[in-house]
């Protein structure tokens, strides 16, 4: 992707470089990524892994915090996801004046390494990037790119993180259109694997709005970028990561979607470029 030299979002706030010495949490490290990833990669905090971060809280100590300095590649990859930020505050603010929907609130994005407070809850690296809707803001572990890569077989590349950053602001849109809380209120009642479905439903709609960026973005691409973004949410299709796991695929307790069908609705987004295209619920249940 084309970033060099453009405009990087002011609604940045790096955190990376702080660690807290001699905080444990359960779950943590690898073992800990890998049990997120199966209930909250890509999802909200308020809605999958609140829970998770409230037993993390509980299990956690607080004795020290310290800081570095970030290395130069570190500082780079933060000034490409300020940049990334940034194009998604144009596109979307362009989105939702030409749909005639509002308009747009840009949120906050927070890099982090180790941990991190949010309005949802504490969390730790493992959880990987998140939406917090408590206080509109994206929460990303950059350093959990390369897990993406070399754990769960990601192509790596600078658009992964450029697919990731547009998949939890589309989560961000759905708060502003009210979409998340509907989703919330349908699940009270329903069975677990009906609760499921509404979850992958939404998902699949943040991977559509990351398409949808995408779209809209295609003038900073480069050749490859469209097969990362796609190489990254093959890999963390709720099968492809089961089936790494376990072996086996448990489809009623999908909370994302496959691997096809995230695919699918991120190259639906970018295809399209059309706002109104966006209902998987209709088409996914």
């Amino acid at each position: 992707m084309k970033w060099k030299g453009r405009r990087q979002s002011d609604n940045v706030e790096d955190r990376r470089g702080m660690s807290s010495k001699g905080k444990v949490v359960a779950g943590g490290g690898l073992i800990g990524i890998i049990i997120l990833l199966l209930q909250v990669f890509g999802g909200e905090t308020g809605q999958t892994i609140a829970p998770v971060l409230e037993q993390m809280n509980q299990s956690s100590t607080q004795q020290e915090t310290t800081q570095r300095e970030l290395t130069p590649e570190e500082d780079a990859l933060g000034q490409f996801a300020a940049t990334v930020l940034a194009d998604t505050e144009d596109i979307w603010t362009k989105v939702f004046n030409d749909n005639q929907i509002g308009t747009y609130e840009k949120p906050k994005m927070v890099l982090f390494t180790d941990a991190v407070q949010t309005a949802c809850g504490s969390a730790s690296a493992a959880s990987g990037p998140f939406y917090c809707p408590a206080d509109k803001k994206v929460y990303m572990d950059l350093a959990f790119f390369e897990e993406l890569r070399t754990r769960f077989g990601a192509k790596g590349g600078d658009f992964a993180i450029a697919y990731v950053i547009a998949h939890e602001v589309g989560h961000h849109v759905q708060t502003l259109l009210g979409t998340s809380q509907k989703v919330r209120q349908a699940q009270q009642g329903k069975s677990k694997a009906d609760a499921n479905k509404l979850s992958v439903c939404l998902e699949l709609q943040a991977d559509f709005y990351a398409g949808l960026w995408a779209h809209y973005n295609k003038k900073y691409l480069e050749t490859g970028d469209i097969e990362e973004a796609l190489s990254a949410a093959h890999a963390v299709g709720d099968d492809a990561i089961q089936n790494k796991m376990q072996g086996h695929v448990v489809p009623d307790s999908f909370t994302h979607g496959t691997s096809e069908q995230r695919m699918k609705w991120f190259m639906k987004g970018y295809n399209s470029g059309d706002l109104r295209q966006h209902d998987t619920f209709k088409e996914e249940l």
